[in-house]
Order: C-alpha cells, then structure tokens, then sequence
C-alpha cells in the first residue's frame, strides 16, 4: 500500500444497449492520426519533464517546483492510456510504485520516476535529497525521450487502439479515484478527467458527431470528476454505476461495430468485458502454464473427487479439503492447521482458495506460479500432507472409477498409467470452478440499485477513498493483482504483530525468506477481501479474529502505528481516523462481498 461526484438520472442507468455509431472520417487514417498525436503528447510531456528538471536545478521555491511536477503528469495522463498499454516497461520506470520490487526469478527493480520524485517534493522539500532529485528528473528525461522515439516510429492497430482505451477507463476505475499513484500531490480527479479526455479524443476519430451518445457520455463522466470535491467525500458508486460502466459498455459496443481484426489473446481481463463487473470479465484460465491445462468439465469432476481424497496424503488420512473446508470459503477457521502429524501448528494460516484462479502468484510468500505448483508443493510438503504424487498415481490408477475420470479428462491412446500432471491439472481445474464473482456488490454494479443498504454504499465510498483499502485491494477482485493488465501481484509490509496485542513483530520473514533483500523482510501477499467474512481469522499468522479487529489495526497505521518496530514497513503509519460508525460501514461493504 503506498501512502502508499453525485446525483443520477433513473434513465441514463436504464439504458444498456448499443448506439448506432459511424465513422468519423475515414477509419484506415485514424490510428495514423492518432499517432501524430500521441508524438506531440510525447514531446509535451518531455518539454515538462526538462522543464521541471531545469527549475529544480535553479531553484528551492517549493511551490513553484510541486507546480511543475503536478503539471508534468497531467502531460503523463493525457498519453497514459496508450503508454501503459504499447510501452509498459517505459511506463514501469515512468509512473512505476516507489518501492523496490522483486520477481519470482529474483530479478530486482530499483524504484524510479514520478512518484519517486513525488515523495521528494512533497510535503516538502528536503534539501539533503536534492541530488537524488536531480538524478531522477534526468531519468525521467530520458524515458520521455523514448516515448517520443517510439510513438515516432510504430504503427499502432485501430483494435489495439480500442482496447487501450476501454483499458485506460478500466484503470481510472481502479486505480485513478484513490491516489493510487499520486498520494502526496493529491489531484487524483483531475488527472482522471484529463486521462479520460484524452480517451474521448481518440474514441471520437472512430465515432460518429458531437450528438453521439459516447460523447455525452464522456462529457457527463468529465464533468462530473471535475467538480471541485473533497477526496473523502467524492461518490465512487455513483461515479462507477452512473458514469463508468455506461461508459464501457458503449466503447465495447463501438469497437464490435467497427468490425476490427478479431484479435484474441489469453489475459485475465477478458478483451470483450463491458464492465469490470460482469460475470464473465475475468477468464479463470488467464494463468495456465499452457493451453492443454485449461479448465474443461471432465477435468473438474475429476479435480473435486481428488480434492476430497485422503489417499494423496502420505498417511492417507488428510486430504485437500481437511484444511479447505467448501462450508467455510475452504478455509478452515483455525488460526493455524495442525501439521500431519497432528503435534505442532503449520507455519502459517490457511488462506481461501475462491477466486484463487485469478491471482499469477499463490501462497503468502508467492513463492508458486500456477496453481499446478501450489497443488505440488502441499502434497509434497512434510508438514501438509506429506505425500508422494507418484505413489498417488500408482494407486489411483489401481481404482478403475479413477481409471475411467482420468481417461475422460486426459485422452491418451494406450494408456498404461497416470502421470502426476494429470494430477495437478486435475486439482487446479477444479480450484480454477471456485472462481466466483456473483455477490450483492456485483450485483449492485450490475444495475440492481436497491440491493445494497445506505450503509453499504458509505462503507465502499470508503474503501476506495478515506479508509485507503483500494491503494492494495484493488476494484472489482479487491485482491492485490495490479489494474488492469492484472500481470504484478504485489506483496506489501504492514507489521503483523506477534499477537493482538504484542509489541514484537510477527518474527516470520514472509518474502525475505526466498528472497533474502531487507525491504522483503516481513512482506505478504496481500490478499482478497472478497468472501473475507466467511475466512476468518485474518493475516498470515491468524493473528485477528474478527474484521472489526482487522479496520483497527488499519486504523492505527499497521505495526509503526501500534509502536512496533517496523522500519520497511509500506503501509502508511499515519492515522485514518476513521470514525465508529465509518468502521461499521466498511464492514458492511466487506460483508457484501461475500458469495451468494
């Protein structure tokens, strides 16, 4: 965690079809003209990165520097939707996390850009940091080139076009209501209406007059992000349910029409959503290693019979659903598991497996890629189940009821055996069926408007603005996959304590542990808050019983809030001061993402 609008018409939620929409002008020369563009936004946006370069360098007069850098990245937003999307590397070192970052294969990034620079203006600035600052505003300059360079000379696709900027309205959804990227210059509405302007810009050389529906919808979600509001107070929900997804849709309708290369590639968010909300946006087989492990019918028969087997375990006498139990959003309520043995707890908490398909990373310390590891590494854990896949084959391959489930799921001319990929294909096909998405939430931002209380709403107005729980549990899945490549999973350091109300930090090094850099030390997968009402207790450890208890200890600013010693923490330890009736609304919201 990096700290890291109002009233509707009952008509416009009503209408959910598609206009009719024509070209405007003809549609072989918008994606030239668009690049032209997109070379002159470029050029901008470098003309203020030397700008504020220079002014830094000539002067310490805070207010006109932290005037420069606000105007540096609206020049950034106006391009973003196409930045993120043709040139993500540039964008990781342009408008990346300020914190450093790790992958599974060990490869480090240290953190650069504009919310590095951000955190040396803002609130003030620090005289002894001014060569780091002079070094970053260089950096920057020469990104700024690249993206001049590259919009130069590619040629960008009119579906490509289409989908960056059904994206980019995807990413302010997410990410551009909460200061995500801008917690310190604090002008996130702004450099959405400008980010969205720049999409109305592009979406317009494919559409029709200034009569055209897309464009007042556009109009209407401009102004009304650009009514001078205070962060806390601006009305996500109506934003999201009145302005949004009437948004989305449309564009969704307009790039069917244009009738575009039906370009097809496998990613979560699926290329034809209408929404972020709608029950068939994410592809539960976005993170298969390849496409023969995709989920089918057969194989999660066969998964769900292994999930309820004993005989994968090495005593035969546990199987997967001992410690994810389906009554119990396959949890199993303990604070920790006992081990097979049944002498000594297991290291850490037993997290829920719904939606598990939808993350690119499992367990709290990430360490699996697929669920086809996940599923591995617990077999074949001495303290889990201790089994041997192997032997599990040999078995099973004995049993003719399996015989038959794997030759269904797995057609093999001549088969003589089963193979332990099978296995694991079978049981992450059927861990891939618990993907769910159908709560009142989704239910409300699928049009339903009266089934969520005024609570309810207060307490997701909150999530996403004062409380700050949308700066890590991202909108819609509210798990920690970044918005809206949905490719980075991040794990942050909030300061766990040992127990409720120790002093001493939780001592289990989480990430440090595989990947031993101090600003890993005590870093967790942060993890989905959807079904969180049904997975208690909370963190690694179990060391919260109740949600009540987990909003406190946000409340108070993690571990360096509550007096731990917790020098990496990313978490902020400022206060949120949430109010107690403020800590009753966001439970209710959490509550109304449970599972119906």
């Amino acid at each position: 965690m990096r700290s890291t609008f109002k009233g509707i018409t009952a008509g416009l939620l009503a209408i959910m079809g598609c206009s009719l929409l024509a070209f405007h002008g003809d549609p072989d020369t918008a994606s030239e003209l668009i690049r032209k563009k997109l070379v002159l936004q470029a050029d901008s946006f470098l003309t203020m990165a030397r700008l504020l370069q220079s002014t830094a360098a000539g002067t310490n007069n805070k207010l006109i520097l932290q005037r420069r850098f606000r105007e540096a990245r609206l020049a950034y937003k106006r391009m973003e939707w196409a930045t993120e999307y043709f040139d993500p590397l540039t964008s990781r070192q342009v408008n990346g996390p300020p914190v450093p970052e790790t992958e599974l294969n060990g490869q480090f990034t240290e953190p650069e850009g504009l919310q590095v620079i951000e955190e040396l203006l803002f609130p003030h600035l620090n005289p002894s940091s001014r060569k780091q600052l002079i070094a970053s505003l260089k950096k920057l300059a020469v990104n700024a080139e690249i993206y001049r360079e590259y919009f130069t000379r590619t040629d960008l696709q009119d579906w490509q076009i289409m989908d960056a900027v059904k994206l980019e309205v995807f990413r302010i959804e997410a990410l551009g209501l909460n200061d995500f990227d801008d917690p310190l210059a604090r002008q996130c509405f702004t450099e959405s209406a400008v980010a969205l302007n720049s999409v109305r810009e592009v979406t317009m050389r494919y559409a029709r007059d200034d009569k055209d529906r897309l464009q007042q919808l556009f109009t209407q979600a401009i102004r009304y992000l650009s009514v001078p509001v205070a962060f806390d107070c601006f009305d996500r929900a109506a934003f999201l349910t009145a302005y949004a997804n009437p948004l989305t849709r449309e564009l969704t309708c307009l790039h069917k029409q244009l009738k575009l290369p039906n370009v097809r590639y496998n990613r979560l968010l699926n290329q034809d959503a209408a929404t972020l909300f709608d029950s068939s946006t994410f592809n539960r087989n976005a993170y298969i290693d390849a496409p023969e492990d995709t989920a089918n019918a057969q194989k999660i028969a066969l998964g769900k019979k292994l999930f309820f087997d004993p005989r994968l375990s090495g005593t035969m006498t546990r199987s997967c659903a001992s410690c994810h139990q389906p009554d119990k959003a396959f949890t199993d309520g303990l604070t920790k598991n006992l081990d097979i043995t049944g002498k000594k707890h297991i290291l850490r908490n037993t997290p829920t497996l719904v939606n598990a398909a939808l993350q690119p990373a499992q367990f709290y310390d990430l360490r699996a890629a697929s669920l086809e590891d996940q599923v591995g590494d617990v077999i074949g854990n001495q303290d889990e189940m201790h089994g041997d896949m192997r032997l599990s084959a040999l078995n099973f391959w004995q049993d003719k009821t399996y015989r038959k489930l794997f030759a269904d799921a797995f057609p093999v001319k001549g088969r003589v055996t089963i193979d332990t990929t099978e296995i694991k294909n079978a049981l992450a096909s059927y861990i891939r069926s618990l993907t769910a998405l159908n709560s009142r939430f989704d239910d409300y931002m699928r049009g339903d408007q009266k089934i969520l209380s005024q609570r309810e709403i207060n307490g997701f107005n909150l999530f996403m603005g004062k409380a700050r729980c949308s700066t890590c549990h991202y909108l819609p899945l509210f798990n920690s996959v970044l918005p809206p490549r949905y490719m980075q999973m991040d794990a942050e350091v909030i300061g766990v304590p040992k127990t409720k109300n120790s002093k001493i930090i939780d001592p289990d090094p989480g990430l440090y542990a595989l990947q031993p850099m101090e600003f890993n030390r005590y870093a967790f997968k942060v993890t989905t808050v959807r079904n969180a009402a049904r997975s208690a207790p909370y963190m690694h450890n179990g060391v919260y019983k109740t949600l009540e208890e987990v909003i406190d200890f946000y409340d108070q600013g993690g571990g360096n809030g509550l007096g731990l010693n917790v020098p990496n923490q990313t978490l902020s330890a400022g206060r949120l001061l949430l109010s107690a009736k403020e800590k009753m609304e966001v439970v209710a919201f959490i509550r109304a993402l449970d599972n119906r």
